[in-house]
């Protein structure tokens, strides 16, 4: 089965699209590719694997940038926040947003609502299937987990099932105020901000992660 990192055989190419029928893709998207989102990527595979113990269960979490640096590291505030939280963040190399990324994705988590824009104008039906990250968080919560189809029927389902119910919620609760949904770049800024938007960041995924895995983060 895959994992979070991906690396699919070819006899799991299965479905109608070419892809997995036994995974689910969570694409993380903000500008560069070198701040938020590879912060987003690597602290979704290290929380998922804190409450299932593996990294495993079909969960494949990429991120790319709208104006992304192909094939740059990691800023190095970036990599710090992630080694504070115990999260790896070796072997990133930066990516710019492609066609084939969204067209893979269950589910696309943007850094902002311009992102989440531009994500949407690229086609593919990714309308149901998109928001920023405090917007998925915000609408997670008003989920009644009990809805949701039980872990050992497995993660994809669930996960599936989850983004189904957040879509049909997304008219009904609206951002309190215009920045809410918004995490916003730290890219040139010093390590002191990295860890505040680090910090917003995993409070905004704590209960995306419980909610996909159905345990709750480890007090």
């Amino acid at each position: 089965m895959p994992g979070i990192g991906g690396g699919e055989t070819a006899a799991e190419i299965t479905t109608t699209f070419g892809f997995p029928r036994d995974s689910f893709r969570i694409l993380h998207v903000s500008t560069g590719n070198v701040c938020r989102s590879p912060i987003t990527e690597r602290l979704t595979r290290h929380f998922v694997a804190e409450r299932l113990g593996v990294l495993g269960g079909g969960l494949i979490v990429e991120s790319a940038g709208t104006w992304g640096h192909e094939g740059a590291p990691m800023e190095a505030n970036a990599e710090a926040v992630l080694g504070e939280f115990g999260a790896d963040a070796s072997g990133f190399t930066g990516r710019e947003l492609l066609d084939e990324h969204v067209i893979r994705a269950d589910l696309v988590l943007t850094a902002t609502r311009d992102h989440r824009a531009q994500v949407i104008s690229m086609g593919h039906s990714a309308g149901l299937r998109t928001f920023t990250l405090k917007e998925f968080t915000r609408l997670v919560k008003a989920i009644d987990p009990a809805t949701l189809p039980p872990l050992d029927e497995g993660v994809v389902m669930r996960a599936r099932a989850l983004v189904r119910a957040a879509a049909a919620l997304r008219g009904w609760l609206l951002a309190p105020t215009v920045e809410a949904d918004e995490v916003h770049d730290p890219y040139g800024a010093p390590l002191p901000f990295f860890r505040s938007i680090g910090d917003e960041i995993h409070q905004a995924l704590d209960p995306v992660v419980t909610a996909l895995t159905g345990v709750p983060a480890r007090m």
